[in-house]
């Protein structure tokens, strides 16, 4: 069998970390079967569907390289197709108009509440044979009603549902336009697809698409439905939590390896591992491993991967991630050191990519002013001479290279008669503007040597105008 497999949003807002889980586990189950990854826009919700929705569905799809073999496919094309469906529903007996008003279905509805009944259409149009003028019939597919739907879930087990308890869904509204059961049970048939693996908020869906599916003569597809992910309070995922656009973590500064990782073991497991590569997540992932229990969403476990994977992934691949981020914070690194060298010195430093840009800014260009507190800590009255005189030993290397780059700092320490930890802490703030940074030859020979020695004596300037103390 050819597996095949669908990711299937609704292009009514951003791809969220539930919908980027579910691509994940669809496209990895398809690429360990060697089968196909299909894309699927379900966009027939025309009033709450944009453009831009989609293009930000498409564009999350890109930057975690969850690439599809087939589509994207759009329902909105797909009109006519789903128009013959439902006809052949209708001519089969599988379907049939009703012609309830709102009014007819609210007061049916208060009756059965009244008799403490499950609300539920009572199929009162079936069979009828007058035909109203002025109303517009929706169409409602014939459930059977004896029997059960019985399907082997690939997360949860055996379900079994009555087909008393499912009543004669809509299947196309009064303006002709299908809903979403009909259409994701034709796509799907259409698509061939193998494998429907979801969200468990669908689970209820599932026995009538079951039915839909068996009245058109196709066998259902196998199904798991994935647990929910929660907060870390036990609520449902909501932006308080983290449930923000995946772009939105690629804008704060995350890699698409880290955010990939995370969503993996969110409900997966394979023992007490916790980093995969994407190799490793095709090769070990499995439905039969999918947790049955809700996982809990943890910023703080997101960013430690993140932090792993900027210590451990190629220089190349976070050059090419860090051209957004400097765009972003308008960092020109075109003066300055090579951007390969600065990720060096850095990637150990900074726990984003965000982070990465903004604590190395002072590598290609000026900063306006130090840090208040380092000047408080280092700038004394006596610093200028001593930064005077690291300034003479550097000025006279041939070679600005982070060795000879020490050994000068520690030439103009013993011609002073002081330690290191008396020099390199206000030639560090001199240098940086403030009191972080990689070692101190490594950031001097990235800054450069005129930028090096012309902030030297900047900083001698700045703590020869500071007033007197008392």
């Amino acid at each position: 069998m050819n597996v095949r497999t669908r990711f299937a949003p609704s292009p009514t807002g951003y791809l969220h970390i539930g919908g980027a889980r579910t691509a994940l586990f669809s496209w990895l189950y398809a690429r360990k079967t060697g089968g196909t990854f299909i894309l699927r826009i379900e966009d027939t919700d025309r009033e709450r569907s944009t453009q831009e929705s989609v293009d930000a569905i498409l564009q999350g799809m890109e930057w975690l390289q969850l690439e599809h073999d087939a589509g994207p496919f759009y329902q909105t094309h797909r009109f006519d197709r789903y128009k013959e469906v439902i006809q052949q529903l209708l001519d089969t007996g599988h379907a049939y108009h009703c012609y309830c008003s709102k009014d007819e279905l609210e007061q049916m509805r208060e009756t059965q509440m009244a008799r403490k009944e499950k609300p539920r259409y009572d199929g009162r149009c079936l069979g009828r044979t007058d035909v109203p003028e002025g109303i517009a019939p929706v169409i409602r597919f014939r459930n059977p009603q004896d029997g059960a739907v019985e399907f082997d879930d690939l997360v949860r087990g055996k379900i079994t549902v009555s087909n008393k308890e499912l009543d004669d869904l809509i299947i196309a509204r009064s303006d002709g336009t299908p809903t979403y059961n009909l259409t994701v049970v034709v796509d799907d048939i259409d698509m061939q697809i193998t494998h429907v693996i979801r969200g468990d908020d669908h689970i209820n869906n599932t026995p009538r698409q079951i039915n839909i599916m068996r009245a058109l003569g196709c066998e259902p597809p196998k199904f798991a439905h994935v647990p929910m992910i929660l907060g870390a309070d036990g609520q449902r995922l909501s932006k308080r939590h983290g449930a923000v656009s995946v772009m939105q973590y690629r804008d704060e500064g995350f890699t698409p390896q880290a955010l990939l990782n995370y969503l993996v073991r969110l409900g997966w497991s394979n023992g007490d591992q916790e980093i995969f590569s994407r190799a490793e997540m095709i090769d070990l992932f499995s439905l039969e491993a999918i947790n049955r229990a809700p996982s809990a969403f943890s910023p703080d476990k997101l960013l430690w991967l993140n932090q792993h994977y900027l210590k451990t992934l190629p220089v190349e691949e976070l050059e090419s991630q860090l051209q957004w981020h400097l765009q972003a914070q308008n960092l020109d690194v075109s003066s300055g050191p090579a951007l390969a060298d600065m990720i060096n010195a850095q990637r150990e430093r900074a726990k984003t990519l965000v982070e990465m840009v903004a604590i190395s800014r002072y590598f290609y260009e000026d900063f306006a002013a130090y840090d208040e507190t380092a000047v408080q800590k280092q700038f004394k009255p006596e610093t200028a001479d001593t930064l005077q005189a690291v300034h003479a030993e550097l000025a006279a290397l041939v070679d600005w290279k982070a060795e000879p780059i020490h050994a000068a700092i520690h030439a103009a320490c013993e011609k002073l008669g002081l330690k290191l930890g008396k020099v390199g802490p206000p030639l560090r703030v001199a240098v940086t503007g403030s009191t972080s940074s990689p070692s101190l030859e490594i950031t001097l020979e990235l800054v450069g040597r005129e930028r090096v020695l012309a902030r030297i004596l900047r900083a001698v300037g700045f703590i020869r105008s500071l007033p007197a103390a008392g």
